[in-house]
């Protein structure tokens, strides 16, 4: 007596994406096609918060917008611009904070 026979596997529901940047879920927890520029503005502007990187954080953001202006005119174009945009926003906030700060205490 021979066992019945196995069913025929199902299709699966999505294709296999053939690489990571194709890979919605991986583009979301990894920085797949992202300006190594942008990701260091990011964090960077982040740290702004603590004031002392805010002048390297404006710094790295022009270098990660100019960045991705000229990936722009290539066959693999980088992303990152709201990184590099917060960067340079919180860049521009931290050093006007130091700025501030190193005026008031030589006038004291």
């Amino acid at each position: 007596m021979n066992p019945p026979p196995l069913p025929a596997p199902k299709p699966p529901l999505q294709q296999p994406s053939s690489t990571l940047s194709d890979d919605l879920g991986m583009r979301l927890l990894l920085p797949v096609g992202r300006s190594g520029w942008a990701i260091a503005a990011g964090y960077l502007g982040l740290f702004s918060l603590l004031v002392i990187p805010a002048p390297l954080s404006l710094l790295i953001s022009l270098v990660a917008l100019v960045d991705i202006q000229r990936s722009r005119k290539t066959a693999h174009p980088k992303y990152g611009l709201g990184r590099s945009i917060f960067g340079l926003i919180m860049g521009i906030l931290g050093t006007l904070i130091l700025i501030l700060a190193a005026v008031l205490s030589m006038l004291d």
